[in-house]
């Protein structure tokens, strides 16, 4: 899985502003500290202003801050947000082009680690990321207190060739 490009961006911009609450950004000066596209910024700028999660002054001396607290901003909100869809494969997007639709239990396998990839984003707030962030208690356990996360399966492969 991968996130796209626009909530890359939305998750790097809300960090750059999160990081200077004293003033206002502008799109130029957080394009040029993460070396990405003004355009491209600006249409994501856009998206999380409209989602109240920036607020925007044009004009001169304009620019954009958080419209609410850090601490307030839910990553597993945000990357909703941001996000076209969460398809990992075909059969979650509601397509029953695939063969094997019905008789495959791959797709409860693939849904149960969505889910489990969301509920992990909705356990952190933006303040909980922020480098050198100021809360003094983070909104989400430690990573040390949270019981350990299962170990990734291993594929292997076939030593023969599979019998038909």
């Amino acid at each position: 899985m991968q996130l796209t490009t626009m909530t890359d961006y939305g998750l790097r911009l809300l960090m750059y502003v999160g990081t200077r609450t004293d003033r206002l950004c502008t799109i130029a000066e957080v394009a040029a500290a993460h070396g990405i596209s003004e355009a491209h910024l600006m249409k994501v700028t856009h998206r999380l202003a409209l989602a109240g999660y920036l607020e925007t002054m044009r004009g001169k001396g304009g620019g954009m801050r958080l419209a609410r607290p850090a601490a307030a901003i839910n990553l597993g909100e945000v990357v909703h947000e941001l996000e076209p869809d969460f398809h990992l494969v075909e059969c979650l997007g509601g397509s029953a082009a695939c063969a094997l639709t019905g008789r495959c239990r791959f797709t409860a396998v693939v849904s149960g680690a969505l889910d489990a990839f969301e509920r992990e984003l909705a356990r952190w707030s933006l303040a909980d990321v922020l480098p050198g962030a100021m809360t003094s208690a983070p909104q989400a356990a430690p990573r040390a207190a949270r019981p350990p996360a299962p170990a990734p399966l291993r594929f292997r492969r076939a030593r023969t060739p599979a019998r038909r």
